[in-house]
This record gives structure tokens, C-alpha cells and sequence, in this order.
């Protein structure tokens, strides 16, 4: 068994694909043992690839946006984690003919910056609704964020799953809406490596479970799914996992190809570039390759 060094930016059920490969022992049945770690809040993982202390690490195609376009890129993202935003928005009351509408005015408790403001704030525009008519509160990180909602702050929080689900077991929120089905498919989270990792036999043996993982991760039920993976989960309920997987496969973010299409690529680009956040449109090879061959 060969150790294999995994690190989430950010970890939630919304990474489930990469989970899985751990906690469905996919990885394991290609003859490596994972060790996961989640970086500090705030910083990216992709840290912890360039200082050599991990092998492969949870990212978004995003981190790449600001890469000189005249050097070759210490990192690549070669396959890709979900297709889609996985954020939900929780408000205070069920609400079952909510719409965007509702946030001009109200209260959100939101990510102070990076790829989850960028994909929301876009969300806005292609809702029609002014972002800078609501009243968003940053408070830092993901558990930070949470914290504050629980304690009071805000009508409206922005969540992966499955804090949400979990928001609604403790009959503290109700979802009310999806980001992702207000952007529609793009290139949101991946899974990115140095260029020379992936011409080895580790990162072969990575994608032969990975590609494993990810028909799993589509076919077998969400009970199934999330009782594997209960023990990463600790202070969640199994049935808000449960349901946070479920509607994950029905939102369609876990796409069974393992590549990063130029499609989902250029949509994401257009996102940030209606932020204002990039400069360049770097060509899709700056910033992504193809996924080892098994």
C-alpha cells in the first residue's frame, strides 16, 4: 500500500466524488492509502501542492485564473469534482414561492470573496435582482458562517451541503432556493496536481478509483453513499446527509466524465470576467489537462 496525500480547500458533501473514493475504498483497491487533511479556512490547497506536502488536492478552476500566461503552470487541473454550484440559500421561514427577488433588502450571510461570492453575485445578475440591494454579512469561513446564522444573523445564509439539511433538522432554516440551477453547468471545483505527478503510476492508479468513484457516486442510492460516509461527517444527522446527497445526484453537479470540458471551462470564465475579476481569458491549456489514462 503506497500512502497517497489528499487535501480539501474546502470540505463538504458537496465533494462527495472525492469522498467517496476514500470512504468507498476505491483508492484503497488500487493499492493506495489516503491520507485527507482540509486546509486552514482561507487558504487554498493549492499551497500545500506547491510546497510538496500533498499529491492531489480539491481546488477550482478559478486558482488558475491569475497564472503568468507566458510561464508553464506549476499545477494543472485535470479532471473536474462538480459540474455545477453546489451552494443552497436557507432562510429563517419555509417559503415555497420564494424568489430572488426576496433577497433585494434582506439580510445574507455570505462568503466574504473568492470563487462562492463570484458564482453568487453572477446568480443575481442572471435572476435579474441588484446585488448591491442586499445587506450581506461576512463573518469569515464556512463554520464561522454558520455559527452566525444559528446565533441569529441574517434573514438568509449561503451554504454547501449538508449544513443546510442539517439547518432544517434543528428547525433553525428552510431551503428555499439552489445557486446552482440559477447559473445552470460550469466549471466549479476540480481536482488539480503538479504536471509531473500525473505522469506516474500513483496518479494512474488515482484515476482508475476515481473513474470508479465517480459511476458510483451516480448509480448506488444516497442512503448508501451517505452511510459510508458518516464518519466524516460527525456532528451531522445521517438522514440531512442523506437527503443532501439525493438532491446533489438530481441536481446533476456529479457528472459521470471525468474531464474538465472547454464548455464548462468558458462559462466559468464568463462568470468571473462579468465580476471583474480577470483580466485574460487564459486559453483552457494554461490552466487544465487531461486526466491520466488508466
Amino acid at each position: 500500500m503506497v500512502q497517497i496525500n489528499i487535501q480539501f480547500t474546502l470540505f463538504s458533501a458537496f465533494y462527495s466524488p472525492l469522498i467517496s473514493a476514500i470512504s468507498g475504498h476505491f483508492l484503497e483497491n488500487e493499492g493506495l492509502e489516503p491520507k485527507w487533511s482540509v486546509a486552514k479556512p482561507g487558504v487554498s490547497a493549492i499551497s500545500a501542492l506547491e510546497n510538496g506536502t500533498v499529491h492531489v488536492v480539491q481546488s477550482a478552476l478559478s486558482q488558475g485564473f491569475g497564472a503568468p500566461t507566458d510561464t508553464a503552470a506549476s499545477v494543472t487541473h485535470f479532471a473536474q469534482i462538480n459540474e455545477m454550484d453546489g451552494f443552497f440559500l436557507t432562510g429563517r421561514e419555509a417559503d415555497s414561492e420564494f424568489s430572488w427577488k426576496k433577497l433585494e433588502g434582506a439580510s445574507v450571510v455570505l462568503f466574504g470573496g473568492g470563487q462562492p461570492l463570484a458564482m453568487f453575485k453572477y446568480a443575481c445578475h442572471k435572476a435579474g435582482i441588484d446585488y448591491d440591494k442586499i445587506d450581506a454579512i461576512h463573518v469569515g469561513g464556512a463554520a464561522a458562517m454558520d455559527d452566525a446564522f444559528r446565533q441569529g444573523q441574517g434573514a438568509y445564509i449561503q451554504q454547501q451541503g449538508p449544513f443546510p439539511q442539517q439547518l432544517e433538522v434543528d428547525g433553525i432554516g428552510h431551503i428555499v432556493a439552489q445557486v446552482g440551477t440559477q447559473i445552470g453547468p460550469c466549471g466549479f471545483s476540480s481536482l488539480a496536481a503538479k504536471p509531473e505527478w500525473l505522469e506516474t503510476d500513483m496518479a494512474r492508479a488515482f484515476m482508475r478509483g476515481y473513474r470508479k468513484t465517480r459511476q458510483y457516486i451516480n448509480e448506488a442510492s444516497a442512503a448508501e453513499i451517505a452511510a459510508a460516509e458518516m464518519p466524516y461527517f460527525p456532528d451531522i444527522n445521517q438522514q440531512a446527509l442523506t437527503d443532501c446527497i439525493a438532491t446533489y445526484q438530481k441536481l446533476g453537479c456529479w457528472t459521470p466524465h471525468v474531464e474538465i470540458t472547454r464548455e464548462a471551462y468558458e462559462v466559468t470564465l464568463d462568470i468571473f470576467e462579468y465580476n471583474g475579476t480577470i483580466d485574460t481569458r487564459l486559453p483552457y491549456e494554461q490552466v487544465c489537462s487531461t486526466p491520466p489514462s488508466g
